[in-house]
């Protein structure tokens, strides 16, 4: 029951609250439920705690979650502190903290990721939740896009709003605890052509390429780059900021073979539209047959890829001859 819940993590509930079928929610619940509302729009203290029980209400009881979406008001109840106190004396970071992680809690449930998305204020007060705040927030905040990124027709909500530049930023700051949330957020909203043309632009495709060659969580990064290589402009900055040799040097050492086939994959699309990036690739091959040996043995889109690039330098390899 809801009241036993409460009290084990002690929090008292009026004598309303105390009877409760377990069988969903109540009259009291939704009682309850507006009260604290109400104290969303109350003095700073009453803010907090509301905010808290609001939290932890969302995260256990899906009933909870459930409620949000009965009303269209409820939404901007919950968020009506951190919008009203950047016009006045800042944010409270604990307050924001507990509203954040309430928005991503209730954008679980699948009939509340419409409404969310949709109310004007969500994926502004994301955004400035994911460029400030405590690291929680930050990493909340994307865990709350990508969520909400489920839905296609809030990939576009999301995109265009300019969530991606303040993702890309903190996934470039490398806070340890936040970048599965960031990479998963980013990968999930550049599944449409548009958004990626969005990270491109706003710098992803460096801030990713970077990482990757620094170690940082190469199995997720990798799988965005290679999402990223269907657009011309990302394969030129990845040609250029020296992907083609990282790209040949996680085929030959790593033993993912997931990897494997993100690394060809971008290198065949490399292939196909920058020349001047043959000679590293025929370089590689003729030293450590590391695409010949990648067609041979990777999964079958690792093949395709592989055998496509060694054909199109052998075809070069012969039309010279030939001249």
């Amino acid at each position: 029951m809801i009241s036993q819940w409460c009290r084990s993590q002690g929090i008292e509930l009026p004598n309303s609250v105390q009877y409760i079928n377990e069988e969903g929610i109540t009259e009291a619940d939704r009682d309850h439920f507006l009260s604290l509302l109400k104290k969303m729009s109350a003095t700073l203290p009453d803010q907090t705690e509301a905010a808290k029980e609001l939290r932890l209400l969302t995260k256990r009881m899906p009933s909870f979650r459930a409620l949000f979406g009965e009303s269209h008001d409820a939404i901007p109840q919950l968020l009506s502190p951190l919008s009203e106190s950047k016009c006045e004396n800042g944010i409270n970071p604990n307050l924001q903290e507990d509203v954040i992680t309430t928005l991503l809690n209730l954008s679980i449930h699948d009939n509340n990721k419409k409404l969310v998305a949709e109310t004007p204020m969500v994926i502004p007060l994301l955004m400035d939740a994911l460029r400030s705040g405590t690291i929680e927030t930050r990493s909340n905040a994307a865990a709350a896009l990508f969520t909400l990124s489920a839905l296609d027709s809030n990939k576009e909500v999301i995109g265009k709003s300019g969530a991606l530049k303040p993702l890309i930023d903190l996934l470039d700051e490398g806070h340890q605890s936040a970048m599965k949330d960031v990479a998963s957020a980013i990968f999930n909203l550049c599944i449409t052509h548009e958004n990626k043309a969005r990270a491109v632009r706003d710098g992803g495709v460096s801030v990713i390429l970077k990482k990757i060659m620094d170690g940082v969580h190469v199995d997720e990064l990798l799988a965005i780059l290679a999402m990223l290589s269907t657009n011309h402009r990302a394969v030129e900055e990845i040609g250029d900021l020296g992907g083609v040799s990282c790209m040949l040097r996680i085929i030959r050492e790593s033993t993912c073979d997931r990897n494997k086939e993100n690394c060809i994959a971008i290198l065949h699309t490399i292939c196909l539209s920058d020349r001047t990036k043959w000679k590293a690739m025929r370089e590689e091959e003729s030293t450590h047959g590391t695409i010949s040996k990648l067609a041979q043995d990777g999964t079958a889109r690792a093949k395709r890829k592989a055998t496509g690039i060694l054909e199109r330098l052998k075809r070069t390899v012969n039309l010279t001859h030939t001249a």
